[in-house]
């Protein structure tokens, strides 16, 4: 049996099935990814303008905190960094000042997030992505994001433990896609 068997058989009265961060929507797939406002997006004063364009998006965000992040966690986030040369520096940044945490959910939203974010050194991200437009650095490139579904799902715990997010149904959604959409 296939999996859209298996959603037109048994799901089609529920419509949606959450698996970790991720809800199967027949074949589309919403997901949950996490998005940080870096320490630079804050100072410069961006954080409105960067959740305006996941928003236009038609992108919902399901949980945001403003945090100070501690090394502590920068190394459990960062953890596969943790040994290279480049970590120190990495810290001092992103412990440096404040941070904006959000969950961001849609469909496909881990792709679509990084889409809209752009190539990860600034110089070379393409104009209308938000690091093409805000930033000319590889490191204080303004924004991270979930690169996977299994990245999310460890980050997401991070920031967001237990049942800190909130997910919702915007009554706007008829305007951002189709029905079939998801």
């Amino acid at each position: 049996m296939g999996f859209r068997f298996l959603c037109q058989a048994f799901l089609a009265p529920l419509h949606r099935v959450f698996v970790q961060n991720r809800v199967f929507c027949l074949e589309k797939i919403m997901e949950t990814t996490l998005v940080l406002l870096k320490p630079d997006c804050v100072q410069r004063r961006l954080i409105g303008e960067i959740i305006g364009r996941f928003e236009r998006k038609g992108l919902n965000i399901v949980a945001m905190k403003m945090l100070q992040v501690t090394p502590e966690l920068s190394r459990e986030h960062y953890a596969e960094h943790v040994s290279k040369p480049f970590y120190k520096n990495l810290e001092d940044f992103i412990t440096s000042a404040p941070i904006v945490a959000l969950a961001i959910e849609g469909l496909e939203a881990i792709r679509v997030v990084r889409d809209m974010l752009g190539a990860t050194n600034g110089l070379k991200a393409a104009p209308g992505t938000i690091r093409g437009d805000y930033s000319s650095s590889r490191q204080m490139n303004l924004v991270h994001a979930s690169d996977s579904p299994e990245s999310a799902a460890r980050e997401l715990q991070l920031y967001f433990p237990g049942n800190a997010i909130c997910r919702y149904t915007p009554t706007l959604v008829g305007s951002f896609r189709a029905g079939d959409e998801g």
